[in-house]
């Protein structure tokens, strides 16, 4: 039976969408928690192997028929804009599910989460609309062109930290350029999934071209990988997980894009405006309490101000409004589970056991049952501390100095991530010169996460390959197809 969220809003599902419609999983249900109470709020659909091939079977009947692919571009376009005006309108509904699901602070869920999923519906189906191949000339006797054509069934799997965004973020372009979908959202958080299930059907996408499976361990993840009616691929997750996606799919030759971890560096030179950038820094490691692939959880700060930008942070960090989700003055929120808390300390003991300073936080909060975690500084971190070195994922900011330009460049890169950086200054030489150098996906200069449908993101080194957002991230959910037409009468 399914539970009222949270102060109102939608519902959890006990099914799976199937080719336009609500079954019952295979597999049974299993718990839903609110991660700010740790309470059970329903109980989700348990899809199981079977069901996954269900689901893919349908995807490929879909696709296979044309009742999706065949359409104009134009018209896939209309029932895309139709969704995006949907979400709009139910933007409440979708804001209190991200609140309950994720434990997000609700006004995040509002001003960033739903506006950005409907931006990404409406940006790629503007974009699909216009969107065409080109004419190539040769010295051959041919007329030759190229087409962009859909890879077919596409399987989806996004995760728990941005369950509305990361899905529209593959959904918009894949469905765009006619791909049909499996999607499997993180078990933890299925419900705007089971909101978009029903979203799209209300805009018109015909049964069959979108389908949900939800449910907890990685068998069904593999299941879609392998299952031979799926063609490609989109994932976002760990680089450990991603890597055996990647091995799977490299087997069966199918497409990939994978954006992965990250453990970004933000860089402060002496120049920078520090009433700016501390509010920066603060944004960069603490939102979504730190559960944010590209969050900033490295601050590198030029020696002359290193201390002054810890004494800041040592009072500010814990000034920032942190408790339930649905109180709207509340900026950061619980960790997604109990489980993932105890790594996120775990962390933190090992780095001050190994010498790192604490400036502030390094503890868990008791309210309400949640799993809260004080926002935390480390000072004094050494290069080749596992905190450097690994994704931490929670609201936890190591600090190091660093001497020359030459120096900071040599340590943002010192990881084996690249998804994405930033660096404060005031010079516009130093921004261009320094962004130039660093590798990653996305370098912001003075600020912090700003992300836009038409722009792309996405990871070098482990951090993934292919991009999101952006006119690339369409052309990732097609291939081209070159057709030469002979201009010679009885050409064989």
């Amino acid at each position: 039976m399914t539970q009222p969220l949270p102060e109102g809003g939608t519902t959890v599902r006990g099914e799976i969408w199937i080719d336009g419609g609500w079954r019952e999983a295979s597999g049974g249900r299993y718990d839903v928690e609110d991660p700010a109470t740790g309470r059970v709020i329903g109980r989700a659909g348990a899809a199981s192997v079977a069901d996954v091939d269900a689901a893919a079977r349908a995807a490929r009947r879909a696709f296979d028929d044309g009742r999706w692919s065949g359409l104009p571009a134009r018209e896939r376009s209309r029932v895309l804009l139709r969704a995006a005006a949907l979400l709009r309108d139910r933007a409440e509904d979708f804001a209190r599910a991200e609140s309950a699901d994720v434990g997000k602070p609700i006004t995040f869920a509002r001003i960033i989460d739903v506006p950005n999923s409907a931006d990404q519906l409406e940006y790629f189906a503007t974009l699909v609309a216009t969107s065409e191949g080109a004419v190539r000339e040769t010295p051959l006797p041919v007329h030759a062109y190229t087409r962009r054509e859909p890879h077919g069934v596409v399987g989806a799997i996004s995760p728990f930290n941005f369950p509305l965004i990361l899905s529209t973020s593959k959904l918009g372009p894949a469905l765009a350029a006619g791909n049909t979908v499996v999607h499997k959202p993180a078990p933890q958080t299925p419900l705007s999934a089971q909101l978009l299930a029903e979203l799209f059907a209300d805009a018109g996408l015909p049964d069959g071209v979108y389908n949900l499976v939800t449910g907890p361990g990685p068998e069904l993840g593999d299941a879609l990988v392998r299952h031979d009616a799926v063609d490609a691929i989109a994932f976002t997750g760990s680089t450990s997980v991603g890597r055996a996606v990647a091995r799977t799919a490299g087997d069966l030759l199918k497409p990939v894009a994978a954006e992965l971890g990250g453990n970004a560096a933000n860089i402060v030179f002496a120049d920078a405006d520090l009433d700016a950038a501390i509010g920066t820094i603060i944004n960069a490691f603490a939102f979504n309490t730190g559960q944010f692939c590209m969050a900033g959880p490295r601050l590198l700060v030029e020696r002359p101000v290193y201390e002054t930008v810890l004494a800041i942070l040592s009072e500010a960090v814990g000034q920032v409004p942190l408790g339930s989700p649905r109180d709207e003055g509340t900026l950061i929120g619980p960790l997604i589970s109990g489980a993932h808390r105890d790594r996120v300390d775990a962390h933190v003991r090992d780095a001050v056991a190994a010498g790192a300073r604490l400036v502030a936080g390094g503890e868990r909060l008791d309210l309400d049952g949640g799993y809260f975690y004080a926002p935390t500084v480390l000072a004094d971190v050494a290069q080749d501390a596992v905190v450097v070195q690994e994704e931490v994922f929670g609201p936890v900011l190591t600090v190091q100095p660093f001497d020359t330009e030459e120096e900071a460049i040599a340590l943002a890169n010192g990881t084996p991530y690249g998804l994405a950086a930033g660096l404060q200054t005031t010079s516009i030489a130093r921004a261009h010169r320094v962004a130039a150098r660093l590798q990653a996906g996305i370098v912001w200069v003075n600020d912090w996460g700003l992300l836009d449908a038409a722009v792309p993101f996405g990871g070098v080194k482990a951090s993934g390959w292919g991009r999101e957002s952006g006119p690339e991230a369409l052309a990732s959910y097609t291939h081209v197809k070159s057709v030469l037409v002979a201009l010679k009468d009885g050409a064989r």
